[in-house]
C-alpha cells in the first residue's frame, strides 16, 4: 500500500476512535478529594480546586460548588499542573527549510497544524502547552510557536501570545551536514561544513543585521526630526534581517540546538559580542561540563532523560546531565523532541530521580514550572495557583511512579481529554463495527 495512502488511513481510524474534541464545562468545575502537587505551593491531601470562566480561584480544602458548576471526583488520584513540553516539532507543516543555511523568515506559527493526531497523544500524557519548533537543519532556522493542546479547536485558538517569541539556531552536525553523502557530480555541499564554518555564518548574519538595524535607527531618527531631509527614502525592507533586529533589540530570545560544550562557549560568545538572549540550549548533552557557566549566564537547558551516545556528538552525553545540572543551579527542562515521546514525558521526568539525586518535587518541576519560565508564561501556567489558567492533569497514581497513567486532561477549565469516556467511545465503536448490518452479513 501507498504510504501516503496508508497514513492517511491511520490518521482517519484514530480520529474515528478519539474522544470529543472537547468535553466543555463552561470553563467551570470543581476538582475534589484528590492529592494535589502544586509544585510551589507545597502537597495538599484531599484538596480541591475550584475554576471559574477558566481560571484557577481557590487552591484548598472543603471547597463548595457554586450552583451549576460541575464537579470531578479525584478522590485516590493526584492533581498537577499540566505538563509543558518545551522542546518538540509536533503540530507543524514542515520544520526544516533546508534549501538554505540562513532562513529566520521561515516563520512555524504561519503553518500550525491542528489537525495533527500527535496533539491527542500529548493529552493522553497530561501535556496541555508545547513549544514546537524548527528543526536543526539550519545555523539560524526561524521563530518558533507555542501552543496549547486544543485538540478540535482551530489553530488560531492554540496559539499562547503571551509567550517569549523564540528563534532557533542550531550547531554541530545537523547544520554541518555530516550525514550527507557528497556525489562525484552531484549538488555542491551547502556552507557551511565545519563548526567554524557554522560560527562564522552566524557571525556574518548577525552583523548585517546589526548595520540593517543601524541603517533603520538612522532613518527613523531624521525622519521624526524637526525639519527631516528633502527627498528622505527608508531603507529596504529585508524579511530576514527584521527578524534579526528583533533579536538584537532584545524582542526575541535564541533558543539553540547544541550538543557539544566548546560550540555553546562559543554561542555564548556571540550572545556577548552582539548582546542578546539565549534563553535554553536544546539536548545540551555535555552541559555538565559547562555548568557553573550556563548558571552565571542564566541560560537554561532543555534535554532528554537518557538516550545519549547514539550519534559521535552526544558520545559524552550522560544520564546524570538534567539532575547535575538542576543541582548547580541550571533552569533545567526535560522535552520529548517526539510525537510519542511527549505521552510519557512524566517517566522522562522521574529518571533524574536515580540518575542526579531529584526529589519528587524537583522532578516535577522538570516538566511544568521550569519549562513555563523558560517559555516566559510561569505568570500564567506551570503550578497549582490562584490566578493561574486552569491547565491541569489529573493521574491515578503519582506522577513520579512508573505504573501511573493519565486520566484526565484539562485546558483552561476545560476537558480535553478523559481516559474514560475515550475507552467508553472506543468500545462503543468496536461493537457498532462488529455488529451484523440490516439485511446482510455481519
Amino acid at each position: 500500500m501507498n504510504k501516503t495512502i496508508r497514513n492517511l488511513l491511520t490518521s482517519a481510524v484514530v480520529l474515528a476512535l478519539a474522544p470529543l474534541p472537547v468535553f466543555s464545562s463552561g470553563g467551570n468545575l470543581l476538582i475534589k478529594n484528590g492529592t494535589i502537587l502544586t509544585v510551589t505551593k507545597g502537597v495538599i491531601a484531599k484538596g480541591d480546586i475550584l475554576v471559574l470562566n477558566g481560571i484557577i480561584r481557590q487552591v484548598g480544602q472543603d471547597i463548595q460548588a457554586p450552583a451549576g458548576v460541575q464537579v470531578i471526583d479525584a478522590t485516590g488520584k493526584y492533581v498537577i499542573p499540566g505538563i509543558i513540553d518545551s522542546h518538540t516539532h509536533i503540530a507543524l507543516d514542515g520544520t526544516n527549510e533546508g534549501s538554505e543555511a540562513i532562513t529566520p523568515e521561515a516563520d512555524v506559527g504561519e503553518v500550525v497544524n491542528a489537525d495533527d493526531t500527535a496533539i491527542l497523544t500529548a493529552l493522553s500524557g497530561g501535556v496541555t502547552m508545547v513549544h514546537t519548533m524548527h528543526g536543526s537543519a539550519n545555523p539560524i532556522g526561524g521563530p518558533n510557536v507555542v501552543l496549547k493542546m486544543k485538540w478540535g479547536r482551530p489553530s488560531e485558538e492554540l496559539i499562547v501570545h503571551e509567550a517569549l517569541r523564540t528563534l532557533k539556531f542550531a550547531l554541530g552536525e545537523n547544520v554541518k551536514q555530516s550525514s550527507r553523502t557528497i556525489t562525484v557530480g552531484g549538488p555542491p555541499p551547502r556552507y557551511p561544513q565545519t563548526r567554524m564554518g557554522t560560527n562564522a555564518i552566524i557571525r556574518r548574519e548577525l552583523l548585517k543585521a546589526k548595520v540593517y538595524m543601524e541603517e533603520w535607527d538612522r532613518y527613523n531618527k531624521l525622519k521624526a526630526s524637526k525639519t527631516p531631509p528633502k527627498n528622505l527614502l527608508p531603507p529596504g525592507k529585508d524579511l530576514r534581517m527584521e527578524v534579526l533586529s528583533d533579536l538584537l533589540r532584545g524582542k526575541m530570545v535564541a533558543r539553540c540546538h547544541d550538543y557539544q560544550a566548546t560550540e555553546a562557549l562559543e554561542f555564548i560568545g556571540l550572545a556577548k559580542e552582539f548582546g542578546f538572549k539565549v534563553q535554553a540550549f536544546e539536548h545540551a548533552w555535555e552541559a555538565y561540563k559547562i555548568a557553573a557557566e550556563l548558571a552565571a549566564a542564566k541560560i537554561g537547558i532543555s534535554v532528554f532523560a537518557d538516550s545519549w551516545a547514539y550519534k559521535m556528538e552526544a558520545a559524552e552525553g550522560i544520564a546524570y546531565d538534567a539532575g547535575y545540572c538542576a543541582k548547580k543551579g541550571v533552569l533545567v527542562s526535560i522535552n520529548s523532541d517526539s510525537g510519542e515521546r511527549i505521552r510519557r514525558l512524566f517517566n522522562e521526568a522521574s529518571k533524574t530521580m536515580k540518575y542526579g539525586g531529584l526529589n519528587e518535587t524537583e522532578a516535577l518541576s522538570l516538566v511544568t514550572i521550569n519549562p513555563a519560565i523558560q517559555l516566559g508564561v510561569d505568570r500564567i501556567v506551570g503550578s497549582l495557583e490562584v490566578g493561574k489558567q486552569a491547565d491541569i492533569a489529573i493521574f491515578n497514581e503519582h506522577p513520579m511512579s512508573s505504573y501511573t497513567r493519565c486520566d484526565m486532561t484539562i485546558i483552561d477549565g476545560d476537558v480535553y481529554f478523559d481516559r474514560g469516556q475515550y475507552l467508553k467511545e472506543r468500545e462503543e465503536a468496536a461493537k457498532q463495527a462488529q455488529a451484523p448490518k440490516k439485511g446482510g452479513r455481519p
